[in-house]
């Protein structure tokens, strides 16, 4: 692998993370054209729907494309879906080399094998691990058909995430707290269950310039959610999604389903509770691919009971608040044995003002991940 090579990928993966939070079910995409060891376009997915990256750089080109190297952090496609094929597109500008970060696992694609029956050369592999944590979403979403979905929960040294009183206002800092709304713009929708919004009547936004909000998905098996409830009312350009069961209150079912910006899904219920298997499965459907999970102890555990958890974002604040009653952020029945416990791969660990942020991997899950 050549420095230059992975000093144009580089280039091509940060442009690709411009894009984060934009692309639901499609990946994450960046793309540089170089010519006589210059750069002379670039580009990226911007969002879902709109020109890949490869017809972004092209597009963008100060000159002619013909006989240059294109950088590339995902295999080109080869086929027409929403756009045409790059591919087609690489080979009618008479790209002399595509150098590749990350082969596409979806079946549709074989962008390699076109571009070489074409007569490009094709380098594949430079800065592969980076390229596919880049589209760690995406992987998972294509194999799974159900969103990747991330647990953040903020806490004391001793793991409790309010008081005995319920008193949670605030345990970390501003800035882990904007790191936190940060993800939800990231993310494609936010996960929360009844309770959290009967206790604390969030709103479920970021509150950042430049980063949209993510899609509101309430667990509400009973439909006890209050008709002036935030999530409900809120402007935004992200709906509010509720997920109840044949328990429901018809009587506010009848005055939700009309309202605007706000869908209500009947699903199956396990245990009496929402099948929460099933809603991640609707959800892809809805071309959601990837959801933040900021609920209570005890939807925390369901998820991670169920396998249904990809990765931890654990903000620790430097206090210890103590209390056999005061809430922790998994509660449920919890495990009987330790060697059942849920591993994580911690694969990172950062210092934010006075907090840490702990960021790790779920192992075992039996999903593809």
């Amino acid at each position: 692998m050549e420095n230059k090579d992975i000093y144009f990928m580089n280039k091509a993966i940060n442009l690709a993370r411009l894009a984060r939070g934009n692309t639901k079910t499609n990946p994450l995409v960046g793309a540089v054209i170089v010519k006589n060891n210059t750069i002379i376009g670039e580009g990226y997915h911007k969002y879902f729907g709109g020109e890949h990256a490869e017809e972004d750089a092209i597009n963008n080109a100060v000159e002619s494309v013909y006989g240059s190297t294109l950088y590339v952090t995902l295999e080109p496609c080869s086929h027409i879906g929403k756009r045409n094929a790059c591919c087609d597109l690489i080979i009618k500008n008479k790209i002399k080399k595509v150098v590749i970060g990350s082969r596409d696992i979806n079946p549709k694609v074989n962008g390699i094998k076109k571009l070489k029956k074409a007569g490009i050369e094709v380098v594949t592999g430079v800065l592969e691990k980076e390229c596919n944590d880049l589209n760690r979403v995406f992987f998972h979403s294509i194999k799974n058909k159900m969103p990747y979905v991330v647990l953040k929960s903020a806490m004391s040294l001793d793991g409790k995430i309010a008081t005995k009183t319920s008193d949670s206002k605030w345990i970390t800092s501003s800035e882990s707290r904007k790191s936190g709304r940060m993800l939800r713009g990231y993310l494609d929708g936010i996960l929360v269950g009844i309770n959290t919004i009967l206790k604390d009547d969030p709103s479920l936004n970021t509150r950042i310039d430049n980063l949209r909000d993510p899609v509101r998905i309430i667990v509400d098996s009973k439909l006890r959610i209050p008709i002036d409830s935030k999530v409900l009312n809120i402007k935004s350009s992200a709906k509010t999604i509720i997920f109840t069961t044949k328990y429901y209150d018809l009587e506010k079912y009848n005055l939700l389903k009309d309202k605007e910006n706000v869908e209500v899904i009947i699903v199956n219920e396990k245990d009496n509770k929402v099948d929460l298997s099933e809603i991640l499965k609707v959800l892809y459907e809805k071309d959601i691919s990837s959801i933040l999970l900021e609920g209570g102890g005890n939807l925390n555990y369901s998820m991670l009971k169920e396998n249904l958890v990809n990765r931890v974002y654990f903000y620790i604040a430097p206090m210890i608040i103590g209390g056999k009653d005061a809430k922790t952020s998994v509660e449920g029945d919890g495990i009987e044995r330790i060697k059942d416990g849920f591993n994580i791969n911690i694969t990172s660990i950062e210092k934010i003002d006075r907090d840490i942020l702990v960021i790790g991997d779920v192992e075992n899950v039996y999903r593809n991940s």
